[in-house]
């Protein structure tokens, strides 16, 4: 007799993100030359040393030039201004955190608008908390988002997370979402893209649970927040069809017993934040998401071309109606 399937799947990342950069590609392919991207480098941290060497790796696989510049700390501002002012710079990157405080944020907001392909400047992330999805008002340009978040939203739609058969922006209506990790850049915007799209979303860090939702029936323009006073991940796990945790370190481990039946379970931390026995309770795991996030940079990458190119229709190589098709073909 033959035995029964398992009933946890492992998906991995390269899967979705084979999916993903056939996409991107062609649309790369449509440009006059490949965008130069450039890496900045200024901290020991052995995460950002990962995500860089992916970074290189996947560009020099797909053809794209990418620069990693390695600098002291003292010298970053002056390093982002320099490849600002460069006109060989196509997209910059820099590789957090550096200062470990508000000075961090202070770098994500020179890098230039039109090269930023993390999503971190101040028009792209105001943009994104108040669910304004464009630059302009004819709806052309999309905004640019942060590549972690905008990754797992790319692996839930893989899933099927994401119900196609809703409007546009209430595709996440009737999940509720567990997400374990607030930091500025990427649990906090996470729960807001989440619960902009429909979810009900739980945001779960030491200091408590706050519910991110855009209220009954979905009804308001852009997310809420509320406290959730007195509750913990123990309070909103059972009562969520996806978990997504990113707590750095190898010592927190997910609560696995708290999961609800069939849940959808997504670990976004470098190390492992779900044991073994995740598999015993989730329908779906994805261990990790690094491979999509790389994806998404070059994506990114593609969008920050698209724009300088709107803005310079004279000189550019494809026209308005041109590169309205190529942005529609990334989306």
């Amino acid at each position: 007799m033959a035995e029964p399937p398992a009933s946890c799947k492992t998906v991995l990342a390269g899967s979705v993100a084979k999916s993903l950069l056939a996409e991107v590609l062609e649309g790369l392919s449509k440009l006059e030359a490949p965008p130069l991207l450039v890496g900045f480098l200024a901290n020991a941290d052995p995460a950002a040393r990962m995500y860089a060497n992916w970074t290189d790796r996947t560009c020099r696989e797909n053809g794209l030039p990418f620069q990693l510049r390695e600098v002291d700390r003292e010298q970053i501002e002056d390093s982002i201004v320099t490849a600002n002012r460069d006109d060989l710079v196509d997209g910059i990157i820099v590789y957090y955190p550096i200062f470990n405080n508000r000075q961090d944020q202070y770098l994500q907001q020179i890098v230039d608008v039109t090269k930023d392909v993390e999503g971190l400047s101040h028009r792209y992330i105001f943009n994104m908390y108040q669910n304004i999805r464009f630059l302009d008002d004819s709806q052309v340009q999309k905004s640019v988002l942060p590549c972690t978040p905008l990754a797992i939203i790319k692996i839930l739609e893989y899933l099927r997370v994401y119900n196609t058969i809703l409007p546009y922006g209430n595709r996440l209506f009737g999940h509720s979402i567990t997400v374990v990790n607030r930091s500025e850049v990427v649990g906090r915007p996470l729960a807001a893209l989440l619960a902009n799209d429909g979810a009900c979303v739980y945001s779960v860090d030491v200091s408590g649970v706050q519910q991110f939702t855009r209220g009954e029936g979905i009804k308001k323009k852009r997310h809420e927040v509320v406290e959730k006073a007195d509750w913990s991940v123990a309070d909103c796990a059972p009562l969520s069809d996806v978990v997504i945790s990113g707590v750095p370190g190898d010592e927190y481990k997910f609560p696995v017993h708290l999961l609800r039946e069939g849940a959808v379970c997504i670990n976004f931390s470098s190390e492992k934040n779900f044991g073994p026995e995740v598999k015993e309770k989730a329908s779906i795991y994805v261990p990790a998401v690094g491979k999509v996030t790389i994806v998404v940079l070059i994506r990114n990458l593609l969008r920050s071309q698209i724009l300088l190119s709107m803005l310079d229709q004279v000189d550019g190589k494809l026209s308005k109606l041109e590169m309205y098709d190529l942005q529609r073909e990334i989306e």
